[in-house]
C-alpha cells in the first residue's frame, strides 16, 4: 500500500509543491503558527534519504571534492554577480530592490534540495555535503558578499544557524548512515519504500509552513510587483541552469548532474527572508520573499525536465549513490 501511495505521490509531484505554495499563502498566520514543526520535518526527511548513504560514499565527497566547490562558487560568486549585474540593469534607480536580489542570490543552498535530489535520484551524500558546507559557511560568505556587492555589512547568529544544522541535517544524516553501516544496507532494502511516501507528504506540509509567511507582503499586488516577480522567476531559473550546464561540461555522471542542478537552484529562502526582514528596509525582503513563492514550483518544474531527459524512474529513498568522477 505505502509502495503503491508513493507511487501515486511520484506522478503528481509537480502539483504538490504549487498547491502547498498556495495553501501557505492563502492561510497565512493561521498556518504560521506551526513553524516549530519544521525543523522536525526536515530532520525525517533528512534520515529518510540518509539511510541509502554510507560513510565510504561520503569519504568519496571528500576524496573527490571538485563538484563541491564548483557548487559553492555558483551559489556564491556566479549567482549575486548575475543578481547584481541584472539588477542595475533593469532596476538601477531602486538600490533597495538590487540589495535583495543580490541577498536572495548569497542566501545558502535551501535544505529541501536534499528531498529533491533524492526524489530524481541525485547523489545524496554529495548533497549532504553541499547543504553541510555550505551552512557553515553562510554566517561569513554571506554578510562579505553583501559588504563587497552592496556595501551592507550585516550580523548573522552563527550559534543558531548552527545550531539548526547540527539537529536538522547532522543528527538525523549521521544515524542515517550509521544504521545502514551497522545493518550493512538491509535498513535501506525494508525502510526506504516504507518511509518514502511520508517524506514527501512531510515536504508538502513544510512548503506550505514556510510559505505561509509571504502572505502579507503579497496584500499590495500591483502591476510593479507582477513585474518584480517575473524578474526574480527568471533569476532563480538561472540558477538550475547554470547548474545543470556547468555539470554536463565536466562531464560529470548523472546523479551528479542532478545534485548541482537543484542545489545550484535552490535557496534557504525562509532565512533569507528573516534575515532581510530583520536587517532591512521591507523593499529588501519583497525578492526574497517572492523567491519563496516560485522556488518549490522551479523545483517540480526542473525535475519535470531531468525526468525527461534521463528518464529518471523508480523509488528516490532506495537509489544507489555513485562515486563522484
Amino acid at each position: 500500500m505505502l509502495s503503491q501511495l508513493n507511487r501515486r505521490l511520484e506522478k503528481i509531484l509537480p502539483l504538490i509543491t504549487p498547491i502547498s505554495v498556495l495553501i501557505g499563502v492563502l492561510l497565512g498566520s493561521h498556518l504560521s503558527v506551526f513553524t516549530y514543526l519544521s525543523p522536525w520535518l526536515f530532520a525525517f526527511m533528512t534520515f529518510s534519504g540518509s539511510i541509502s548513504s554510507s560513510f565510504r560514499e561520503f569519504v568519496k565527497v571528500v576524496v573527490q571534492p571538485l563538484p563541491l566547490i564548483t557548487t559553492l562558487l555558483i551559489l556564491h560568486v556566479g549567482m549575486p554577480l548575475i543578481a547584481l549585474g541584472l539588477g542595475h540593469t533593469v532596476y538601477g534607480h531602486e538600490p533597495l530592490t538590487i540589495t535583495g536580489l543580490i541577498l536572495a542570490a548569497a542566501i545558502p543552498t535551501g535544505i529541501t534540495s536534499f528531498v529533491w535530489v533524492a526524489i530524481y535520484r541525485g547523489n545524496i551524500v554529495l548533497t549532504l555535503s553541499i547543504i553541510l558546507m555550505d551552512t557553515i559557511l553562510s554566517p561569513f560568505v554571506v554578510p562579505y558578499t553583501l559588504s563587497v556587492l552592496v556595501g551592507t555589512k550585516v550580523q548573522l547568529d552563527t550559534f543558531a544557524m548552527m545550531k539548526g544544522l547540527f539537529f536538522m541535517i547532522v543528527v538525523p544524516s549521521l544515524i542515517g548512515m550509521l544504521l545502514n553501516q551497522w545493518t550493512r544496507g538491509r535498513i535501506k532494502e525494508q525502510w526506504s519504500g516504507r518511509l518514502g511516501p511520508f517524506s514527501k507528504i512531510a515536504m508538502g506540509v513544510v512548503v506550505a509552513i514556510n510559505s505561509s509567511v509571504i502572505a502579507p507582503y503579497l496584500r499590495d499586488f500591483s502591476a510593479k510587483l507582477l513585474g518584480l516577480a517575473g524578474f526574480v522567476l527568471v533569476v532563480a531559473s538561472l540558477g538550475y541552469m547554470i547548474g545543470w550546464l556547468v555539470a554536463k561540461l565536466f562531464r560529470w555522471e548523472q546523479d551528479v548532474v542532478v545534485a548541482l542542478t537543484f542545489n545550484s537552484g535552490m535557496r534557504n529562502i525562509s532565512a533569507g527572508a528573516v534575515l532581510a526582514v530583520a536587517y532591512f528596509p521591507p523593499p529588501v525582503a519583497i525578492p526574497v520573499v517572492l523567491g519563496m513563492l516560485f522556488q518549490q514550483s522551479l523545483a517540480s518544474l526542473f525535475g519535470f525536465l531531468l525526468n525527461r531527459k534521463y528518464a529518471l524512474k523508480g523509488d528516490p529513498t532506495s537509489l544507489k549513490v555513485n562515486g563522484v568522477n
